[in-house]
This record gives C-alpha cells, sequence and structure tokens, in this order.
C-alpha cells in the first residue's frame, strides 16, 4: 500500500536505523538538517542533529564529519559534497543507505 520514497526503518544491532537510499539522504540532509535553507550544512546545524540522536560530543562529531565531507574545505558541506557526509550519517545519525 502507499508508494515506496526509498526511506524504510530496520534495527540493526539494537539501534533503530533509518535505511534510505541517496536520493532520498540527499533531500533529508536539505530538508531536515539545513536549518536555514542555504543548501550548506554547517557544524552547527550537523551538530544540533547529532545532539537529537542523543550523542555525545555532538560538537566534536560534528566538526569531524564537515572536516571529511568539505571536499572544496569552505568550511561547510554545499550540495555538491551531501553524498560525502553518508558515511558520517550511517555512523552518528542512524541512517542506513541502500541501493
Amino acid at each position: 500500500m502507499g508508494f515506496d520514497m526509498g526511506i524504510h526503518n530496520r534495527v540493526d544491532k539494537g539501534n533503530a536505523k533509518v535505511a534510505m537510499t541517496m536520493k532520498a539522504f540527499q533531500e533529508w540532509v536539505l530538508r531536515d538538517l539545513d536549518a536555514d535553507q542555504d543548501g550548506k550544512i554547517t557544524k552547527a546545524e550537523l551538530a544540533e542533529a547529532v545532539r537529537r540522536r542523543g550523542e555525545w560530543f555532538a560538537g566534536l562529531k560534528a566538526w569531524k564529519g564537515i572536516r571529511s565531507a568539505d571536499s572544496n574545505r569552505n568550511g561547510v558541506v554545499d550540495d555538491i559534497e551531501i553524498t560525502n557526509l553518508a558515511e558520517f550519517a550511517q555512523k552518528h545519525l542512524g541512517i542506513m543507505i541502500i541501493s
């Protein structure tokens, strides 16, 4: 019933994970993480997402996430770098990328 938007809930190692396609992940990042809707993810926006998951050291984890995803080193994750956030999201935001 309904339609498939590429988002599914799964349980992995006792933690609830949200499974989604890369396209759905990109849309989710821009819709839910980008608080000011400027198309860029800042360290503060990423830290807030980590905090909402209940993880500790949100600022440090967000700094590491931005540093690993920001390929042009401008201090933010631009729309073309969002796919680089996938590994971070899988580890710290309860996301599982599926094909």
